[in-house]
């Protein structure tokens, strides 16, 4: 564009600035209802018109935004006054209706039309603000709408291509113009007028010099100083004294950079332009710097403080590359400064950003390169062959080394077909998300140490799960400038808070977060109460009562259920959730329950009646279904019985309930125990009788009264049988003390002479003249 041409289009913009700004600084109507039906009106009129500029729309969208938080206030006035009225009204009953109908007392009809005009009264505004709210926030939506499309086009909009040499010699003379330009500009005052400036502000710049070189030259020096005194002292927690000087490494720099900023614009020898380009210097030192300090916690010199354990040469190039990048984006951000003075076109802005995307793509796929080879420690570990050894982790950083690879190749040359604005809008972004994520990394292993620290923990805190939850929590927060980097505009992350603010419908109820929060906050009151009370009948009033474990155990448990049924009733109630407008898909999930999973409501209502009637306890030495062992818990769908041989067996509380139990403790825990025994053909029966009985009422374990028995069972077909049949004080002691009762037996027998037969057995060979044959030849 020519300067004459360029002369009048800038006329033609600031006239067409200073109109809408007349247009909005007019005098409004003293009514807020007057004023929203002209701004209403005139945003209804500038969304029609497609030449509205985009900052025209971003000032119509503010006043509507503001408008419709109004709106939004005065839906939910009078609410409580209003649900008051609707009780009442409610309380009063129908009316009467029909030919037949008793009429209705008339104090009783002069009540009910008082509330119903009050109800209506109230009703009036909230119902007007309802109404605007709709039509601000239709408004909103729309304008949202057309800066996005825009925003879409403007990515595929084509440019000169930088790869056309006719645009080299006049983006070259351009850029030299700029720069003579910054040279001219500081020369406009005279050196009466510099020394003059540089006089009165001498103590201010004199200070702000000195103080920043002494910052910029010995800050980073100062901070390892510290890190190697913590070293030397073995001060604890080191992770998190080296994250701090770490950060002293990159702020003690920064300050500097930022007084000698201070200084240059204060001495009066920069001119305006100088001026404005200098402003940059404490954002460029904030790139500089913070990304030097992400590069250097991602891909640290320590192999003990490195994010990104790769050998020592990828993690020095990767430093290197990110160090590169920052560099170009540097120059390439004050290069577009000093031209952005001259208003230079199309093709001279593409001409002399192309070279940088080029390095900075370039950097950025050697940087994708290092990162897909990256391997975790306990990845190495694993078997290779192994589809499930690469840990998430991993993954996630080898694709984002397959995206910086991908956008390092198609960026340029996107750039040089002419799509400027496409390639910026996945360079650059994809850039500084690589550092908000390396970031969010170096800050969650400060979490981590600090977690450690506090825990005692130490380095083994890392890989606990409480940093893990650091990490989202993070990566949460990170989402909003993540998205910010992408193209995304604040008024899109206000609007998307809004309605998140505002929640969500089922049926005729509202939940927003806030409701959210005070049920979380109620339940978790409740359920720690709950939990409390548990505590304090285990411990100090179950143990002085006569009820056994078994009993406290599931009083204990129907407690710790109804508590928590209270505490979600309580949350329910507090945090205002009407769930009647749910009865009817509760009443079709009960039919669904009632079929698909009737085996788990079975299991639930049985572990219910297990609670109360209490058929078996805690402790309780049970049988069923081929299993013996131990009750240990009693859950609301199942029972977890410990065998003899200790292993754990799941029975769904139903078959407790319905089947056949074998409960050898419950009550009491006497149990009888038989013992058999057989003596040889011959033997005097009195006599092993009398020595049996003997035997049993040695025992300590077993009982008196009733007294052991002794029962002559059988003639059998190798010995003569006798039982010993006696009751024991504990019936869990069953196999210790038959196996001490037959070590009794065999003693005595022994010593008496009384022999134990074994089984014998004669055979009879019909034909052994035909073996005898057979064997002779």
């Amino acid at each position: 564009m020519s300067q004459p041409l360029r002369m009048v289009f800038t006329g033609l913009c600031l006239t067409f600035w200073l109109m809408v700004g007349a247009a909005f600084a007019q005098e409004e109507p003293a009514q807020p209802a007057d004023r929203w039906n002209n701004v209403a009106t005139r945003a209804e009129t500038v969304v029609q018109d497609a030449t509205t500029s985009d900052t025209v729309l971003e000032t119509l969208r503010a006043r509507v935004v503001d408008f419709r938080a109004v709106f939004d206030s005065e839906r939910n006035a009078n609410a409580a006054r209003i649900a008051t009225l609707r009780e009442q009204i409610a309380a009063l009953g129908d009316p009467p209706e029909g030919e037949n109908a008793e009429p209705e007392a008339s104090a009783l009809a002069q009540t009910r039309a008082d509330l119903n005009q009050q109800l209506n009264a109230l009703l009036a505004p909230v119902q007007i603000a309802e109404r605007e709210y709709l039509r601000a926030d239709g408004l909103v939506r729309q304008i949202d709408q057309i800066l996005r499309t825009r925003q879409a086009e403007k990515l595929l909009t084509t440019t000169p291509s930088p790869l056309n040499p006719e645009h080299w010699v006049p983006a070259l003379r351009d850029l030299t113009d700029a720069f003579g330009a910054m040279l001219i500009d500081r020369g406009s005052l005279s050196s009466a007028q510099k020394f003059a400036a540089l006089r009165e502000n001498l103590p201010l710049v004199f200070f702000a010099t000195v103080v920043g070189l002494l910052l910029l030259l010995r800050g980073r020096p100062w901070a390892m100083m510290m890190v190697s005194g913590l070293r030397r002292h073995q001060a604890r927690g080191i992770g998190i004294w080296r994250f701090v000087v770490s950060l002293l490494r990159i702020i003690l720099p920064l300050c500097g950079l930022f007084l000698l900023a201070t200084a240059a614009r204060q001495s009066g020898y920069l001119g305006v332009r100088g001026t404005e380009v200098i402003r940059l210097l404490p954002f460029m030192g904030v790139m500089v710097f913070g990304f030097r300090w992400v590069s250097e916690r991602v891909f640290s010199r320590d192999d003990d403080e490195a994010l990104l354990l790769l050998d020592q040469t990828q993690r020095r190039r990767a430093r290197f590359y990110v160090n590169g990048i920052t560099v170009v984006m540097i120059v390439s951000i004050i290069t577009n400064q000093i031209l952005e003075f001259e208003l230079p076109g199309a093709a001279t802005t593409a001409v002399i950003a192309f070279p940088f995307a080029v390095l900075i793509s370039f950097a950025l796929f050697r940087i994708g390169q290092i990162l897909r080879g990256y391997q975790d420690a306990e990845e190495e570990a694993q078997d290779p062959d192994d589809p499930q050894r690469s840990s998430t982790l991993a993954r996630v950083v080898r694709s984002f080394g397959l995206g910086a690879m991908a956008i390092g190749i198609s960026a340029p040359l996107l750039f040089a077909f002419g799509y400027q604005d496409l390639a910026d809008a996945i360079l650059r972004p994809f850039v500084v998300t690589l550092v908000i994520l390396g970031l969010v990394m170096a800050l969650q292993r400060f979490a981590a140490d600090v977690y450690g620290a506090i825990t005692g923990q130490g380095i083994a805190a890392r890989e606990a799960l409480m940093p893990v939850f650091f990490g989202m929590i993070l990566l949460t927060l990170a989402t909003p400038v993540l998205a910010l980097v992408w193209g995304a505009r604040l008024t899109d992350l206000s609007e998307l808070w809004a309605t998140f603010s505002n929640g969500f419908s089922i049926g005729d109820t509202r939940i927003s977060p806030t409701n959210l929060l005070t049920f979380a906050v109620i339940f978790a009151v409740g359920f720690l109460l709950t939990r409390l009370l548990q505590g304090a009948l285990r411990s100090n009033v179950l143990p002085k009562t006569q009820i056994d474990i078994g009993g406290q155990n599931a009083l204990l448990s129907g407690l710790g259920y109804v508590g928590i049924f209270l505490a979600a009733l309580a949350a329910i109630t507090g945090a205002g959730i009407d769930l009647s407008s749910l009865a009817i898909v509760a009443g079709a999930l009960s039919v669904g329950i009632g079929f698909g999973l009737q085996n788990i409501v079975s299991n639930f209502v049985s572990g219910i009646i297990l609670l109360i009637e209490r058929p078996i306890s805690e402790g309780d030495w049970i049988e069923v279904g081929g299993k013996t062992g131990y009750v240990r818990d009693i859950s609301v769908r199942s029972t977890r019985i410990e065998t003899f041989d200790r292993t754990d067996v799941i029975v769904p509380n139903a078959d407790l309930v319905s089947g056949t139990v074998t409960n050898y403790t419950r009550g009491n825990t006497v149990g009888r125990v038989i013992i058999s025994v057989g003596v040889a053909y011959g033997t005097d029966t009195k006599r092993v009788d009398k020595i049996l009985r003997e035997i049993a009422e040695d025992q300590p374990m077993v009982l008196a009264n009733p007294a052991p028995n002794v029962l002559f069972m059988n003639f059998g077909a190798d010995a003569l049988e006798f039982e010993i049949r006696a009751f024991l004080r504990d019936v869990n002691w069953m196999m210790s003390v038959k196996s001490d009762i037959n070590h009794a037996i065999a003693k005595r027998f022994a010593e008496e002479e009384i022999e134990v037969p074994f089984a014998q057995r004669d055979i009879w060979l019909r034909n052994p003249e035909s073996l005898k044959g057979k064997t002779d030849t």
